[in-house]
């Protein structure tokens, strides 16, 4: 049976992937430090859900590799998904723009993604570093799809008018999650999407535009929110490769 692994950080989320794989027979094993222990290296089919931060660290004393969105997937993705401009360029490229925009690193957190004006990027990050520059919408509401092998496999409201699902609770109407999941099949039944096996994409709709994609994320540290976490362990068996 695969075995869950955990961070030594407590969430919300990893607490509900660790009962439903003590539902599910699997092993749970929780690190407490930083350092994966050798008695664990050796454990059969891992499966990780880690922190951005120290993810590709710990995954590589597995022996493992961490599936990632490709830097510039959003701006190839097709514009009648994406429906906003979006570009990838630097950091220090964003400073020059113009105008105000929403600004994020591609796979990581190293700073918030928010709106910004090019001035007022924060310091102390690579300058050469990728940044994925976007129009700026407004997002009535915003679902998350864990997606394997090119099928939906588990999909939640996360936000709704700037608030997120976590903080209070709110659900989406059944009509909702129908009309996300027929976009969301849309977007995966369409051979110029790429995607890795296991994957997480967002969807939402743009305030005067309609369903778009928001973005893709990786599996193995992606917030649930209100995603049966049963079938997130599924995709999180392969989020990972042999290194």
């Amino acid at each position: 049976m695969p075995t869950l692994i955990l961070t030594p950080r407590f969430t919300d989320d990893a607490q509900a992937l660790w009962r439903a794989a003590g539902r599910l027979g699997w092993g749970v094993e929780r690190l407490t430090t930083w350092r994966v222990p050798d008695v664990l290296r050796s454990v059969p089919d891992p499966v990780l859900y880690l922190e951005t931060l120290f993810g590709p660290t710990l995954a590589e004393q597995f022996g493992l590799r961490l599936l990632e969105p490709a830097t510039d997937w959003l701006p190839r993705l097709p514009d009648e998904f994406r429906k906003r401009r979006v570009s990838l360029t630097t950091l220090r490229a964003a400073r020059q723009l113009a105008e105000p925009a929403f600004v994020k690193p591609p796979n990581d957190k190293s700073f918030p993604a928010r709106v910004y004006a090019g001035p007022n990027l924060p310091d102390g990050y690579d300058e050469d570093g990728p940044v994925l520059v976007a129009e700026v919408v407004r997002w009535e509401k915003e679902f998350r799809c864990f997606v394997l092998d090119r099928q939906a496999r588990a999909l939640s409201v996360y936000l709704r008018d700037g608030e997120l699902q976590r903080d209070n609770g709110f659900e989406a109407s059944g009509a909702e999650l129908a009309e996300a999941g027929a976009f969301v099949r849309a977007v995966l039944a369409d051979g110029r999407v790429d995607l890795p096996r296991a994957a997480v994409l967002d969807v939402g709709v743009i305030a005067g535009r309609g369903w778009a994609v928001v973005e893709q994320n990786a599996a193995w540290g992606a917030g649930i929110y209100g995603c049966d976490p049963a079938e997130v362990l599924e995709v999180l068996r392969y989020a990972a490769v042999p290194a």
